[in-house]
């Protein structure tokens, strides 16, 4: 009777291990039901069933990134999508949280090409000659600012370009405006109802609610000085992005902002392999998230594996550098 090699074996039990590895099974924490999140919630389950039928990856909706991070720090879910901003603040134990997230790990970069815009009413911007951010501090104009709700990330971005610019809610209080916390398609109708005359929020470039307002409302975007882009980016672990010139109606010239950028991130008790294996299937089939919405084109490899203000978890990290993503 001839036995096998022991080589012949050791590759028999390597393949029997491959070939039997568990399918994932893992909850996915987004945002509101409809959103961009919940389509890439659908996206990132049909890349993990791509490279098996049997994987899943439920959408569970929720708050965003702020209630997510509270349900990866509580060990409550597999996975959040959350904002890179939001996980800076969440490390630090800012506000929403009482003490600092350690427990997060990334699994990739999902978009970071949300940029902050601050659209501004152009009877009143050539009234008050106002064409930047740091114009407003000394211009006296009573505006009406649109910054978004409390707990959307948007609005702790808002607040600190323009803190940052010289303009806080007491300034423009003194000069007989407000702040008037709205959410993005609030800030649309009221911005063409003449409700407000200046709104602020990170979204993609022409937005649904962008695009309402650009069409509806005669406003200009205003220029934002590279020293509150920087501060901001150092603040919040945001990125710079340039918003190309003819975006928007009245907008001649490109203009350089911070953008928020959405993270994939699952805790530091998720096994390796699992991590492994999710990272492995985004990579080997990206064209499924891309598809999900016209705004995920621009997502590759590279920005999946690119760092972040959180570490990678080690099973992602593995998949990356087999991937000659990361050395």
């Amino acid at each position: 009777m001839r036995f096998p090699t022991l080589a012949a074996t050791v590759c028999a039990v390597v393949a029997s291990t491959a070939a039997s590895a568990d399918p994932i099974n893992l909850t996915l924490s987004g945002g509101n039901p409809g959103g961009l999140w919940s389509l890439l919630g659908a996206g990132i389950d049909r890349a993990a069933k791509a490279d098996d039928s049997d994987s899943v990856v439920t959408y569970q909706a929720t708050g965003g990134g702020f209630a997510n991070i509270g349900l990866l720090g509580a060990n409550r879910t597999d996975l959040g999508l959350l904002h890179d901003a939001e996980a800076k603040i969440a490390l630090q134990g800012g506000e929403p949280f009482q003490a600092p997230i350690e427990n997060m790990r990334a699994i990739g970069y999902m978009y970071n090409w949300a940029p902050m815009h601050f659209f501004l009413d152009r009877d009143i911007a050539e009234e008050y000659d106002i064409d930047s951010l740091d114009d407003i501090a000394g211009s006296g104009a009573p505006l009406r600012i649109g910054i978004n709700r409390s707990g959307n990330i948007t609005s702790n971005v808002a607040l600190f370009m323009l803190e940052e610019a010289g303009v806080t809610e007491e300034s423009i209080e003194d000069n007989g405006g407000q702040y008037v916390r709205a959410g993005a398609n609030e800030q649309a109708d009221l911005i063409q109802d003449g409700r407000l005359d200046m709104i602020t929020n990170g979204i993609f470039i022409n937005h649904s609610s962008f695009r309402s307002v650009d069409e509806n409302s005669d406003v200009v975007l205003l220029d934002v000085p590279q020293e509150v882009v920087e501060a901001t980016n150092e603040e919040f672990g945001t990125g710079t992005m340039v918003i190309p010139a003819e975006s928007y109606s009245n907008q001649d010239e490109d203009v350089t902002t911070s953008a928020l950028g959405a993270l994939l991130v699952a805790t530091e008790s998720m096994p390796e392999e699992t991590a492994y294996s999710l990272a492995q299937s985004l990579v080997n089939n990206i064209d499924e998230v891309r598809a999900v919405h016209g705004s995920m084109k621009q997502l590759s490899p590279d920005l999946l594996a690119t760092p972040s203000v959180l570490e990678f978890h080690p099973g992602a990290e593995k998949a990356y550098q087999e991937a000659g993503l990361l050395k």
